[in-house]
């Protein structure tokens, strides 16, 4: 990875390391001092819901606080079962976080548990099952996650989307570069660069940048912002194709005077690498190398006939890639379109 590249990468992990910490320790706090001022039992239970819940995106939160107070009816049913049925605290609490982490996961709801798993303890301690010790528990669990609710609110987003916009004009840069030094040598030019650690970098950085788009898009409350996600991984894709058309220019043993024409397309599909294009008239293109390929004369030798299907296989991983853009852009929304494209 660069230098420049990894450094600036490093110090935008480093601050959004250090906002969380700050959220963390602002929002547990908070939240254990309100449960105190408000007269809670537990109090310090307030700040560990806080705790759970912060460590999540935007929607993430909002889903999980939503499935925590639905699950902790069900957490103040079972725990209340579980003890009137076993004498033995342990047995019970154990029955009680079995037939939690059952329900959590019948209906997709894991995250959900470590609090319930607190509230159980709860009454575990106090074998207290009135309103008064109900409403504390929902008490403390409402204080925690409004909390982790507003201070994740506070993202910097514009600044990720800029961060996000300038990755997807170095994917492009780098995409371009490499199928130019594919093409020199397929025109019968001595590879200068390293292109193998030039791929494994770039899907290195697009295993990141799909990560970085993943968070993005949990901060908003919108779904277009998936357009990322979809852009980086239709761009993953191109990458493990490059790899494949590495792997076959290099195993031609000598270039044939047909592999000069893919060159030359290829040299210039690299200029329409780029984010707003519909690779329509490069596959038309590509069609004619097809056709020009299969009006070539009659294969004379074992290496001719090896080298022409290489060729092939060639042509088809270059249709691949092409196509991996146009079915990105046919299945852009509308709503993505006019935000991302002005169309």
């Amino acid at each position: 990875m660069e230098a420049g590249v990894k450094t600036h990468m490093e110090k935008k992990q480093h601050w959004k390391f250090i906002l969380q910490a700050a959220k963390i320790g602002f929002g547990s706090a908070l939240a254990m001092y309100l449960a105190h001022l408000f007269g809670l039992e537990f109090a310090s239970s307030a700040g560990s819901i806080t705790l759970l819940t912060i460590l999540t995106t935007k929607w993430e939160t909002v889903k999980l606080s939503i499935f925590r107070v639905i699950t902790f009816v069900a957490a103040v049913f079972v725990a209340w079962a579980m003890l009137g049925l076993f004498h033995s605290d342990w047995i019970a609490y154990g029955c009680f976080l079995m037939i939690m982490t059952l329900l959590c996961d019948y209906i997709g709801w894991r995250s959900a548990l470590s609090v319930n798993a607190v509230i159980g303890m709860h009454f575990l301690d106090t074998l207290d099952f009135s309103a008064r010790a109900i409403a504390n528990e929902l008490y403390l669990l409402l204080i925690g996650i409004t909390i982790a609710l507003i201070l994740n609110q506070f993202t910097n987003n514009r600044h990720r989307r800029q961060d996000i916009i300038n990755w997807m004009k170095d994917t492009e840069r780098r995409l371009q570069i490499i199928v130019m030094h594919l093409a020199a040598y397929l025109s019968g030019k001595e590879l200068q660069a390293d292109v193998w650690g030039e791929l494994r970098e770039l899907e290195k950085l697009l295993s990141h940048y799909i990560s970085e788009a993943n968070e993005y898009q949990g901060n908003t409350f919108q779904s277009h912002p998936g357009y990322y996600i979809d852009y980086f991984e239709m761009r993953r894709n191109q990458c493990s194709v490059l790899s494949n058309l590495h792997t076959e220019i290099s195993r031609i043993r000598t270039m044939p005077e047909e592999s000069r024409h893919i060159a030359a397309f290829m040299v210039d599909m690299a200029e329409y690498v780029v984010e707003k294009n519909v690779p329509t008239d490069q596959l038309d293109k590509l069609e004619q190398v097809f056709a020009y390929m299969r009006s070539g004369g009659p294969v004379t030798s074992a290496d001719e006939f090896e080298n022409r299907a290489l060729i092939f296989h060639i042509l088809m991983d270059l249709r691949e890639f092409l196509e991996y853009k146009s079915d990105f852009v046919a299945n852009l929304d509308e709503e993505q379109r006019r935000r991302y494209w002005n169309a």
